[in-house]
């Protein structure tokens, strides 16, 4: 599920780093699209055509189709060819690392940098312990059959060491980190290995998707300051995991008939016809606590502007959403 779980708020809010989900229209899922979908970030043809050799792209997909071909499934696995996964992971640790820096500074780069380079290691490893929960179903699965480990490319004992070097590479990355927030991120371990099995057991699965991908919504403050302030940062938190409610459920619909086949669970399932009701109330809520940490945080104008704008923009999607029939 990490791999390919939807699209971000990529432009707009940047004094609370939020960004703008892509608009959908009718039954076409920008998130399916993303996640899915063939990518469209590859560079237009130039004017001329070359006279040979194969056209230039810098998208992800393409920089993993050029690398060596025995590190291909590796990548594919840590779902480097998708990035969509690793901005969602990174986005709320920007929100934080941009709520602490003193006003009228730019946020920490270097710290940006290190939390960038963490969500890439922390995204593959989730990716990675998803798809070895998951191959059994994967293999029964059209849009998930040919990840690598479902597909037999990379074997289980390879995919384990390889899930080895990338928590490795994360710690490390931890380490240059303050004692409170290593201590911090250690704890979001649980969440990163347990949460692929939700799917099974509960029809929330989308609400510890958002408890695992927020953490740095708590982490990215105290990397700065030592400590969290629980009045910026849970606020913080809580709307990130409804920001995450609000898009893998809209993701989920596209899984919901392979879902009922395979007998796994998820908020789609769960709300089916009345998923826009809820969907407003996670708006809501995401709105209101993005407003109590403005509050708390002594933002001004330029921020609930902004606010004002991300909610116009959510209350646009909902309303072209379209929700397929009830399966079960």
């Amino acid at each position: 599920m990490l791999g390919s779980r939807a699209a971000g708020f990529a432009r707009g809010l940047r004094a609370v780093a939020l960004a703008w989900l892509p608009g959908w229209r009718g039954r076409s899922f920008a998130l399916a699209r993303a996640a899915g979908a063939p990518h469209g970030g590859d560079l237009q043809p130039p004017a001329c055509p070359e006279p040979r050799g194969r056209q230039l792209s810098l998208s992800a997909a393409a920089v993993v189709d050029s690398a060596p071909r025995p590190l291909q499934p590796y990548l594919r696995l840590m779902r480097l060819d998708k990035p969509i996964g690793t901005w969602l992971l990174y986005l709320p640790c920007t929100w934080s690392i941009g709520l602490a820096a003193e006003p009228g500074c730019f946020p920490d780069w270097y710290m940006l940098s290190l939390f960038g380079t963490g969500a890439i290691l922390m995204r593959g490893a989730g990716c990675t312990i998803n798809d070895m929960w998951d191959q059994d179903y994967d293999k029964k699965v059209t849009r998930t059959a040919n990840r690598p480990i479902a597909a037999g490319d990379i074997s289980t004992f390879q995919s384990f060491v390889f899930l080895g070097g990338q928590l490795t590479l994360a710690l490390g990355v931890l380490l240059c980190l303050n004692y409170y927030s290593i201590a911090l991120g250690a704890g979001s371990l649980l969440l990163v290995i347990t949460y692929p099995l939700m799917k099974r057991i509960s029809y929330w699965p989308q609400l510890a998707l958002g408890l695992t991908f927020n953490w740095g919504a708590l982490l990215g403050w105290s990397a700065i300051k030592g400590s969290c302030d629980p009045s910026v940062c849970l606020p913080l938190y809580f709307s990130g995991v409804m920001w995450t409610l609000i898009y893998d459920t809209i993701y989920a619909h596209q899984d919901k008939r392979d879902d009922v086949l395979i007998g796994l669970k998820s908020t789609a399932l769960r709300f089916g016809e009345n998923t826009k009701p809820w969907l407003s109330g996670f708006s809501v809520a995401m709105l209101g606590a993005l407003s109590l940490v403005g509050v708390n945080s002594g933002q001004t104008a330029p921020y609930y502007a902004a606010l004002g704008a991300v909610g116009a923009h959510l209350t646009h999607q909902k309303w072209g959403l379209e929700i397929l029939p009830r399966l079960v």
